[in-house]
């Protein structure tokens, strides 16, 4: 053959074979279940600096036994002690997924609806679109339509999206009316027809139980629902939302700030271990772990969040299952959302919920196996 024919004839295979790799369909994810976990208003300075020195004090931090405290979570680097508060996090949904909004590393995951408050940020997370309406928690029943109730009406995932979170402004969050959502939220009953004997007793420590918040249970006894939940019901998409982080922070107390967040770590872990350990589960999971805003700096303001409060955007977000690269920690990263968590939780099951709600943020990308 002409060599010049030759080489027009290897150029053409390789132009085709090329065509044939971009015309072929994405290798099909492997995600089949989405687990959102939202610890509330727990800052990105904990997650990736761990314990803060000056807040472990008894002023500003309101520690009740500063010595008890440092020996718990007191260590000489950064990357020790935030390794000792969130060890799962650290060692395995860093290690085997990807984290991101460490500022000192140049990461920047941010809240974009303005206000920096829960309402907001929740709805931000559940829909991927701030709204200007909604510009306190007592807000009503959130006129959104959120990702979770979307996919809740596709015949797919139809009964199989719930809702195990301790606020009991969920109901609205999540427009339980409208949506028809399954929920356990707050301090309602969580078994209130034919509960088991381990279930009846649940039911009666949330009864009986001195409310130290008003607005939502011990994050101890939701974890017990929670499990109990996925034990008997099986959801495919599941929101689940821890929150002592915030309110420990507000009553300035940064030493049950610490517990209640080393606490979660452990809840997210014993969740994550039941779930391998069923068939329905292992190796087809993901878990999504976030926060719906972040707080301020300083002596005083790492107790609060408001539209006014500089540093309260900024935010976490890490990511853990079968589709999602091990990178690690994202350092010099470009800027992430909170609006990309709800793209992200259909892409994961193949789904577009751009194509539903064209103002939802992208989905995190590389989160995602290209």
């Amino acid at each position: 053959m002409n060599p010049f024919r030759r080489t027009l004839s290897l150029v053409a295979v390789a132009a085709g074979l090329a065509c044939a790799a971009l015309a072929a369909p994405p290798a099909p994810l492997k995600t089949e279940n989405v687990v959102v976990i939202v610890t509330d208003g727990l800052r990105w300075q904990e997650v990736f600096r761990g314990a803060e020195t000056a807040l472990v004090s008894e002023k500003p931090g309101g520690v009740e036994d500063v010595a008890a405290t440092k020996a718990a979570y007191w260590r000489e680097t950064s990357r020790q002690r935030r390794e000792t508060l969130l060890p799962f996090l650290w060692s395995v949904v860093a290690k085997d997924g990807q984290i991101y909004g460490n500022v000192d590393a140049g990461s920047s995951a941010q809240v974009v609806n303005g206000y920096k408050f829960s309402y907001p940020g929740y709805n931000e997370i559940i829909t991927g679109a701030g709204d200007p309406r909604i510009d306190k928690n007592e807000y009503g029943p959130n006129p959104n339509v959120s990702v979770f109730e979307w996919l809740n009406g596709l015949p797919e995932f139809q009964g199989r999206v719930a809702v195990i979170a301790g606020w009991d402004a969920f109901p609205r969050i999540f427009n339980r009316e409208r949506s028809h959502l399954p929920m356990r939220t707050g301090w309602d009953t969580p078994f209130p027809d034919k509960a088991t004997p381990p279930q009846a007793l649940l039911n009666t420590l949330y009864r009986t139980t001195t409310h130290e918040f008003s607005d939502m249970p011990w994050d101890a006894f939701l974890q017990q629902t929670l499990l109990d939940y996925v034990e008997a019901n099986r959801p495919r998409v599941l929101f689940v939302g821890y929150g002592e982080t915030d309110e420990w922070a507000h009553n300035g107390r940064y030493d049950l700030v610490l517990e209640s967040a080393h606490h979660v770590d452990a809840f997210i872990r014993e969740l994550w271990t039941a779930m391998q350990a069923i068939p329905q589960y292992r190796d087809k999971t993901t878990l999504l772990i976030t926060t719906d805003h972040g707080r301020g700096d300083g002596p005083e303001n790492w107790k609060h969040h408001d539209w006014n409060v500089e540093g309260a955007e900024n935010m976490w977000i890490a990511a853990l299952g079968p589709d999602t690269p091990a990178l690690g920690e994202r350092k010099a990263a470009a800027r992430v959302t909170q609006s990309q968590i709800a793209a992200t939780v259909a892409a994961l099951l193949g789904k577009d919920w751009r194509s539903f709600n064209p103002k939802a943020g992208a989905p995190l990308v590389e989160a995602l196996k290209p």
